[in-house]
């Protein structure tokens, strides 16, 4: 399992004090008015900023970062993800998992033969969607509910379904 977990990206910059225009990739952006810090990951260095200020517009996050105070230096880090280590996470509910930890997780039926494994979460308005590669080369798409999930064992990284008719 990932020790960090992305909870944005940031899109472009904010005003020319080097605040910055964050989408959210965590299912509730209102997180971001708790975090003291965050991972600034530009995919050639991370570094750990302190988050001075949070504000909301529309469906972006702007955030003000400690180190980070002119327009130019905010134009920096366009396209750069923000994580949180598994401390500074968000606390799940029972049967609520991180969808970095869902990936990869071996799909079986309810008889136990393996169906292939989960490679994507599809977020949607009504629910998630687990995407699964067969091991016949085809996916998968199968809605993530109760009718359908019926056991994740994490320790054992496998994930017992009911696929409903007409799905496959």
């Amino acid at each position: 399992m990932d020790e960090v977990l992305q909870v944005g990206i940031i899109t472009t910059t904010h005003g020319v004090r080097g605040e910055v225009k964050v989408y959210p990739t965590t299912d509730d952006a209102n997180r971001f008015k708790k975090l003291k810090e965050v991972i600034l990951d530009t995919g050639r260095e991370k570094s750990t900023r302190e988050i001075q200020g949070v504000k909301f517009f529309k469906q972006m996050v702007i955030l003000k970062l400690k180190g980070i105070d002119t327009l130019e230096e905010a134009a920096k880090y366009r396209q750069a993800g923000l994580y949180v280590t598994r401390d500074n996470a968000v606390k799940l509910n029972r049967d609520e998992y991180f969808i970095a930890d869902l990936i990869g997780l071996e799909v079986c039926d309810v008889s136990g033969d393996s169906l292939g494994r989960l490679e994507d979460v599809m977020t949607t308005g009504a629910n998630d969607v687990y995407v699964i590669r067969m091991g016949d080369g085809r996916e998968l798409l199968l809605p993530a509910i109760k009718q359908c999930i019926l056991d994740v064992d994490m320790e054992q990284r496998r994930m017992k379904v009911h696929v409903l008719e007409g799905l496959l």
